[in-house]
């Protein structure tokens, strides 16, 4: 899905970068997306939870804070304060291109930093947390040894994540007076809290903190076994499905003209990611994932393709049969269909090669289940009309397909 580079000004002028992850049509809402301390916007968990938006038809912009990444400015002039304000400035870049954010997502600090900042945005109707902390000064944790020198010298490097950055004093008096009370019960959108109980950066009672400050409607969901940059693509897919179907409470997605599903009669397949194989399959207002098993270098996160065709031969199967039933009275009180696909060796096609003059490397087994109280005879017609499915009879026969490049 497409990408959009971009630059707006920031708190103190400087240029900053971001990045807009568009659906394939027009966005059904706009979020803001605002990392971690020190981080990027490009950092995994940020690339993977947009892009899976993205595909849901929520366009994301994502951008690096003041001398961060590929933004402009000097990180050391920046604290707590500053972010907010950035935060601000990126919500006006989206509105003055008509796309107002009505969800403000944020990560670690970023977390703390949409608390404070949601309020002052009025398009926000949603706000999310990811591994947030409570009291902003928490940040400090990082680098307490070197907090005497800080304090000393006006001015210090500290080493973070391997990688040097110089914090000022002005930085950590601002932390400190970062409350986030105040602002978290006078938000006037909905919350949700998402936070790992193994968390080693941010611990589990920052998430509780914030919940019991939020007022209603609020919501917690815990990310298990992440760690704090949520850096397992699997642990990101989750957060992004949560946050999109948590969202859809509050955001209006349903956009009855909406452009961005694909017309009526197509199937529209959209990676979600370069990385492993996962897809997000379009139908119409419907939505699902495809995927590979992670032997093949696949998350997991949903049914392979054979799996899909698979469950189309079992859905036509088993519609086929309740529409026989229901037109003839029969009593049928349930139907189930167990569908297997193999690939068959030419020798274990043989049959099918003098019936029907090739040799087929797919076998479709399936075994039907009926229940109701039907004698032997219906039974059997039941059986015989399972044959007659529009899946079944297009895959007996040789299909056409047309393949050509969009422009």
């Amino acid at each position: 899905m497409p990408t959009e580079k971009l630059t707006f000004a920031g708190h103190s002028g400087d240029t900053l970068a971001a990045r807009l992850d568009l659906p394939d049509g027009p966005p059904k809402a706009t979020a803001l997306f605002a990392h971690c301390f020190t981080c990027s916007k490009d950092i995994p968990a940020a690339r993977r939870i947009s892009a899976r938006l993205a595909a849901l038809g929520i366009a994301v912009l994502r951008f690096d804070f003041t001398g961060l990444g590929h933004s402009k400015g000097e990180f050391e002039n920046t604290n707590f304060t500053s972010n907010v304000a950035d935060l601000r400035l990126a919500a006006q870049a989206l509105a003055d291109r008509g796309l107002a954010p009505q969800l403000i997502i944020g990560h670690s600090l970023g977390g703390a930093a949409v608390l404070k900042a949601a309020p002052e945005i009025p398009s926000i109707k949603a706000v999310v947390t990811i591994g947030a902390p409570f009291d902003p000064e928490h940040v400090t944790n990082n680098f307490r040894d070197q907090l005497p020198e800080i304090i000393e010298k006006g001015i210090a490097e500290v080493k973070l994540a391997g990688r040097p950055f110089r914090i000022s004093s002005d930085f950590l008096e601002d932390v400190s007076k970062g409350q986030l009370t105040p602002a978290i019960s006078g938000l006037k959108a909905a919350l949700l809290v998402l936070h790992s109980p193994v968390d080693q950066t941010v611990g589990i009672e920052n998430a509780s903190e914030i919940f019991l400050a939020a007022k209603h409607p609020k919501s917690f969901v815990t990310l298990d076994k992440a760690d704090h940059l949520v850096s397992d693509h699997a642990d990101a897919d989750y957060a992004a499905d949560v946050i999109s179907a948590w969202a859809t409470r509050y955001l209006d997605l349903s956009m009855t003209d909406d452009t961005s599903a694909p017309p009526d009669g197509v199937v529209r397949v959209s990676e979600v990611s370069a990385d492993g194989f996962l897809q997000t399959v379009q139908s119409g207002p419907h939505s699902f994932l495809a995927d590979e098993p992670p032997g093949v270098g696949g998350t997991d996160r949903g049914p392979t393709p054979y799996d899909l065709l698979s469950a189309a031969l079992g859905a036509c199967t088993a519609m086929t049969i309740r529409m026989y039933a229901r037109h003839k009275g029969l009593p049928l009180d349930g139907v189930s269909v167990d569908i297997r696909h193999d690939k068959t060796h030419l020798k274990d096609a043989e049959e099918d090669c003098i019936k029907n003059g090739d040799a087929r490397a797919d076998r479709f087994t399936r075994q039907i289940t009926v229940k109701g109280d039907l004698d032997e005879a219906q039974r059997q017609k039941l059986l015989e009309i399972a044959d007659k499915c529009p899946v079944h009879r297009t895959l007996e026969r040789s299909s056409a397909i047309e393949t050509k490049l969009s422009d």
